[in-house]
């Protein structure tokens, strides 16, 4: 095509990316340039967003320069483009930059920036660029919310989710699959799966992936029979499943413990639909086994499964071997994820700890001394609460958090009426070789309990506290929440890692399965 004009190439070119054909875009693009066709704003903003899907960062860079060579960098679609880019490439902090640095912006720009940040998961500087956007009277669209809201609930932030719903109702937006979905997703992660279910219901349109996320939803709070109720509800209608919704199915069983419903939709996945299970079917299903305590049959799975198992099959019966305390498992389990995952700490620490809770403190230190010499380290617990349109975060023993002396005072209180009302400290989940005292006081301070004693501080009486953490709950905080509500007659909300716990009037919803 060698008389081609600049509009001919540039159709063909986005014709490419739009089908999802990124390299021959890039390839078009290169013969476009060769044959003496001066390339313009709109054919870089559609080969940078080429770039973006193949995560080419160099081919990236490379078009940046011929960009400021040839003075095309002032144009705002070309602008954006390379913020997606960049954000795409996992470089959200040369994507700040530029869009710092833009002479003019328009709300695809503060979108793009936005969408940067919650794809590398920077859940806060997400809403705190949403709400800077806002203040300069920058007016949301359907494409800003659909991608802030996924912001607030990684972070449990029901009031921001809130006040972008209340914005959406306010504007008169339709409420479409795209926006409905992400609005179900927000506010069953924020722990209201009851509105999730109203916007749910509320919805004109649904397709696969609204349904999927109820169910997930319901799933993850551990309402197992309402999930496999609206699945059964789903498929009457004729809506077909797919992998995610099996997914969203099979994990509500397990979080449940319902094993005959589990084990029957495994089954007619491939059987009915025609779907073949994935890894992540088979950890739903490696999960519900192994909290059950069927741990040979869960290990049985997975060396009879078509695939290699990866990652996050092994993890799943590691963790059933720590629930179960069955460290020569956990051995062999272990030796597979090193293997697999070299870099992942989570599984080293994980098998120290199931060493040290059954007492061997000498395999336990060797664990750690391993993930010393490689460098590895463990992530933080640190747990999350909204208080007044702000995220306050503790982890620990923390002390740098301004109403520390507050906190401690409440907790102390807390604790002395706890006791008072039957609570034993379970020093079992101290994983340290330290005297029963020292395990009493590092239970103290774990960081959903500093986060629940600084919302019983600062929100009203009565009312609902809600709390997001990082790592799975212990099982002293477990016992020890079940108290707190009994005592403050406050329903506490939690999501820890896995799944949600509501807290009432001393009892938790998984009723101890979990």
């Amino acid at each position: 095509m060698p008389t081609a004009d600049l509009v001919l190439w540039n159709a063909m070119i986005n014709g490419y990316v739009l089908n999802g054909h990124a390299n021959d875009a890039l390839i078009l693009f290169n013969r476009m340039k060769k044959s003496g066709v001066k390339p313009n704003s709109v054919a870089m903003a559609t080969v940078l967003s080429a770039c973006a899907q193949l995560g080419a960062l160099q081919q990236g860079r490379r078009i940046h320069h011929y960009i400021l060579r040839n003075r095309l960098d002032s144009d705002v679609s070309v602008g954006n483009s390379l913020i997606a880019m960049y954000s795409k490439c996992g470089r959200v902090e040369d994507a700040r930059q530029l869009f710092n640095k833009m002479p003019e912006r328009n709300v695809v720009s503060w979108n793009a920036m936005i969408a940067g940040y919650a794809s590398v998961g920077y859940a806060d500087e997400a809403l705190r660029l949403f709400n800077q956007m806002r203040l300069l009277d920058v007016e949301p669209n359907y494409s800003t919310v659909v991608t802030v809201l996924p912001a607030c609930a990684h972070l449990g932030a029901l009031q921001e989710g809130r006040s972008i719903h209340d914005y959406i109702k306010g504007k008169g937006m339709e409420l479409d699959v795209s926006v409905g979905t992400a609005l179900i997703d927000m506010y069953a992660k924020c722990g209201c799966v009851e509105i999730a279910r109203q916007v749910f219901d509320s919805m004109p349109t649904r397709n696969v992936v609204s349904w999927s996320a109820m169910i997930s939803g319901y799933g993850t709070h551990g309402h197992g029979k309402d999930a496999i109720t609206l699945f059964s509800q789903m498929l009457q209608i004729g809506v077909k499943p797919n992998e995610i919704t099996f997914i969203s199915v099979l994990s509500a069983c397990s979080h449940a413990g319902l094993m005959r419903e589990g084990l029957q939709y495994f089954d007619c996945m491939s059987r009915d639909y025609c779907i073949a299970p994935g890894a992540k079917h088979y950890a739903c299903m490696v999960d519900l086994l192994g909290r059950a305590g069927r741990l040979n049959e869960a290990y049985e799975l997975i060396t009879s499964m078509p695939l290699e198992p990866d990652a996050g099959v092994w993890g799943a019966l590691l963790g059933a071997c720590r629930i179960h305390g069955n460290f020569k498992l956990a051995e062999h389990v272990a030796k597979h994820l090193f293997s697999l995952k070299p870099e992942g700490g989570g599984y080293y620490v994980l098998l120290s700890n199931i060493y040290a809770a059954a007492g061997r403190w000498d395999d336990a230190a060797k664990v750690r001394t391993i993930m010393k010499d490689k460098g590895l380290k463990m992530t933080p617990a640190r747990s999350f609460i909204e208080v007044n349109n702000g995220i306050h975060s503790f982890v620990v023993g923390d002390e740098l958090h301004p109403h520390s002396k507050k906190i401690y005072a409440k907790l102390e209180a807390l604790f002395k009426q706890m006791k008072e009302a039957g609570y034993v400290p379970d020093t079992n989940f101290v994983l340290h070789d330290v005297e029963e005292e020292m395990k009493e006081h590092m239970l103290f301070s774990h960081s959903e309990k500093l986060a629940i004693a600084f919302g019983i501080l600062n929100t009203s009486p009565g009312t609902p506290i809600r709390i997001t953490k990082n790592l799975r709950v212990c099982g002293d905080c477990h016992t020890a929440i079940k108290f707190i509500s009994n005592i403050e007659r406050r329903e506490i909300i939690m999501r820890d890692a896995i799944r949600f716990h509501h807290f009432k009037d001393g009892l938790c919803s998984c009723g101890d399965y979990w």
